[in-house]
């Protein structure tokens, strides 16, 4: 089992939480920091005394306070101490719920874990601890469902295009005016009816409310 864990995280009922399930796995040593500057720092010094972390438990978001901080959350913490120590192993204990957000983390971060605070979350972040632990990448499965119905769907840069227009409150009928604006084609009334008709499909959504709404679900707009 790992040896040396380190957990950012600004809330302390989820710290405790976290430290809960940690003694139930006695790991040897762990360190709890509240700011992502702070884990960052332990990171640097880690590398500098050959005492390296095995994994980093992190959530993706940090309020804000009256401590300035240069990395403003967990995303941004990722991904530098990934450019000093890639062989870290991640795991992101959020709440966050946007299956395009979590696919997202996997595939541009190259995190090997994502637990959602949620009833039962200790028993997930174990599980995920394990799974990593033995290179095995985990997500619970109904989030994996969701990231699923996500990659069933290829979305192109003109679909969300369409997609953002109908959000911002564009009607249908007036979009191809924007497009032809933009020279973004195929521009025109029956071209962007047929799209978005063939998006709903494909997607068993029935109106453009709720393709906005998903979309949003996602993380994609």
């Amino acid at each position: 089992m790992f040896k040396k864990i380190l957990i950012a995280e600004d809330h302390e009922s989820s710290s405790i939480s976290v430290q809960k399930t940690l003694e139930d796995l006695t790991i040897s040593t762990t360190d709890y920091v509240y700011y992502c500057d702070d884990a960052l720092a332990k990171i640097q010094k880690s590398i500098r005394e050959n005492d390296l972390y095995d994994l980093l438990i992190t959530d993706l978001s940090f309020e804000e306070d009256h401590n300035i901080q240069n990395l403003k959350d967990g995303k941004e913490l990722i991904k530098t101490i990934k450019e000093l120590q890639p062989s870290l192993k991640v795991i992101v204990f959020s709440a966050e719920h946007r299956s395009g957000v979590i696919d997202s983390l996997f595939n541009e971060y190259g995190i090997n874990g994502f637990v959602r605070k949620a009833r039962n979350d200790s028993k997930e972040l174990k599980k995920a601890i394990a799974s990593t632990y033995v290179n095995e990448n985990y997500l619970s499965l109904d989030l994996k469902q969701e990231v699923k119905k996500l990659n069933n769907y290829e979305f192109s840069n003109y679909d969300i295009t369409l997609v953002s227009l109908l959000s911002q409150g564009v009607l249908q009928k007036n979009i191809p005016v924007y497009l032809q604006n933009n020279d973004i084609k195929p521009n025109s009334l029956s071209s962007v009816e047929k799209k978005l008709n063939s998006m709903k499909e494909d997607l068993q959504i029935t109106s453009n409310e709720q393709l906005v709404a998903f979309c949003k679900d996602l993380g994609i707009i």
